[in-house]
């Protein structure tokens, strides 16, 4: 991999590596944990070591990173994260807006390591 943005966070919770991360609380501080939803402040993705509450976490903010699938997905699918950080496909919804975290470099199915751009976007559909 050839990232071009990592910076390190401190965790709040336990991150499994190449996992979505999000702030834990946006308003207040800048730590992290593991993206939980479409909706949540997602900033890109965790590295090949994750980390336990109070660890720093490399985040790959911009460029090239692993990722796990929490389903399937096909080469050019945005990319956003599930319930447990994994990222799955993106689809939009009238009036809600889903941040896209990445786009998958190679098509997969659910618990596969594929490589994908992280290139952070808001995807929504108008009223």
């Amino acid at each position: 991999m050839i990232p071009t943005f990592i910076r390190s966070y401190a965790a709040s919770a336990a991150i499994a590596a190449f996992r979505f991360v999000a702030f834990s609380d946006a308003a207040n501080s800048q730590t992290i944990a593991q993206g939980a939803a479409a909706t949540d402040p997602l900033i890109g993705v965790s590295d090949k070591m994750g980390g336990d509450v109070g660890d720093m976490v490399d985040v790959v903010r911009g460029g090239l990173a692993s990722i796990t699938l929490g389903g399937t997905v096909a080469a050019g699918d945005p990319l956003t994260s599930d319930a447990s950080g994994k990222a799955i496909k993106c689809v939009a919804a009238t009036g809600v807006a889903k941040r896209v975290m990445a786009w998958a470099d190679q098509p997969g199915v659910a618990n596969d390591i594929i490589d994908c751009h992280v290139a952070p976007s808001v995807i929504v559909l108008g009223a």
